[in-house]
């Protein structure tokens, strides 16, 4: 006699999570962070609002894993791509020996992510909202940005060891001078954000740190 096998229960999970996700920001994208909700994107995957809440506490709580699930499926793809930087690149920044080319690598790869149509409006909109939701934006901060920025302060004291960047520097500080002047021009939108731009940011700051003569 046949036996039936029973339904696997995870999968549907995860299909309903993804599902969740997805219908999450597409509608933040549409219509934005203020206008979208549980409602919407419960009617968008396709779920009841109950299965959302046992998962989630708030709206902000499902945006922001949406978010970053999109993030890490995002690095996975990059990181399957043949002309992608290596593994150490993709994951965090590289220490090769020379900081210039590191720091120019990684804030080109950020110039892409910014600029990539997918993770745009949705990055635009949770941080715009985090602006005037400060625990959105405490938890945009604690879970996205802070494990990004630690990378550049590891980065930055590896090269005070090498004696590329002067022993007196704040890496906390520094790395605003590489982050600040991107985010600013993406954010306002005042001129394109290209690689070349990102590659004068690096000389520009990294001339500011190294040792004086």
């Amino acid at each position: 006699m046949a036996t039936t096998k029973a339904p696997d229960s995870s999968r549907r999970s995860d299909r309903s999570r993804r599902a969740i996700h997805d219908a999450a920001l597409a509608l933040v994208t549409e219509v934005g962070y203020r206008r979208t909700t549980i409602e919407g994107i419960a009617a968008r995957a396709g779920v009841g609002k109950q299965t959302i809440y046992r998962w989630w506490p708030s709206k902000a709580a499902v945006l922001m894993d949406a978010f970053l699930d999109l993030a890490g499926r995002s690095a996975e793809g990059a990181g399957s791509d043949e002309d992608a930087p290596s593994d150490d690149a993709a994951q965090g920044i590289p220490d090769t020996g020379d900081l210039v080319a590191d720091l120019k690598l990684v804030l080109r790869a950020t110039v892409d992510e910014l600029n990539d149509p997918v993770l745009e409006a949705p990055t635009r909109a949770l941080t715009a909202e985090g602006i005037v939701d400060a625990k959105l934006g405490a938890a945009f901060v604690h879970k996205l940005l802070d494990p990004q920025l630690a990378l550049y302060v590891t980065r930055l004291r590896a090269a005070q060891e090498a004696g590329d960047v002067r022993a007196d520097v704040d890496p906390r500080i520094a790395l605003e001078l590489l982050i600040g002047p991107l985010m600013h021009r993406w954010l306002l939108r005042t001129l394109p954000l290209t690689h070349a731009y990102a590659d004068e940011i690096v000389d520009y700051a990294v001339g500011g740190l190294a040792p004086r003569p």
